[in-house]
């Protein structure tokens, strides 16, 4: 299965599939918004802001999985993203990013770039994954990774 072939649900349910999203970079992270890290929204945004008219697409999955830091439903928490840190790029669907109902999304971006000493798991909220213009997984950042740092290698991928 490629990328391109993957078809995740957005927060209505509907599918937000994978296709539309060639030829741009694109920025996946599990969210919640009641963990240390939710202030990374803020960052985000502004790359998104800095980068979507160059074909950058930043892609939010909210997860409740780690210490129950995202316990809304889809409604609450775009409303929240909203609301709170002005996010304006797409927040899709609440998934489960480890386990037996791991979401496709996550099976994919997981297989493709483990992480610290080829742990393949999602350790915490806020892990992000950049993937290039041609749906290969380029590189895999862990939570304490600030948006900002991520700036550099995005500008190397959208040339």
């Amino acid at each position: 299965m490629s990328f391109y072939e993957l078809t995740p649900k957005d927060k209505a349910n509907q599918d937000y599939p994978f296709q539309q999203l060639e030829g741009k970079v694109v920025l996946i992270v599990n969210v919640a918004s009641k963990c240390g890290f939710t202030p990374q929204y803020k960052g985000l945004e502004e790359i998104y802001q800095k980068y979507k008219d160059q074909g950058l697409v930043i892609l939010g999955f909210p997860c409740n999985q780690f210490g129950h830091q995202e316990p809304g439903n889809d409604e609450e928490i775009s409303s929240f993203c909203s609301l709170n840190y002005g996010v304006t790029f797409p927040v899709l669907k609440k998934i489960d990013v480890n386990g037996a109902n791991t979401d496709p999304v996550y099976d994919y971006l997981k297989n493709s770039k483990s992480g610290l000493l080829g742990f393949k798991g999602i350790k915490w909220n806020f892990e992000k994954f950049l993937v290039d213009k041609k749906g290969n997984v380029y590189q895999r950042y862990s939570s304490l990774t600030k948006p900002t740092s991520i700036e550099e290698d995005i500008q190397k991928l959208l040339k």
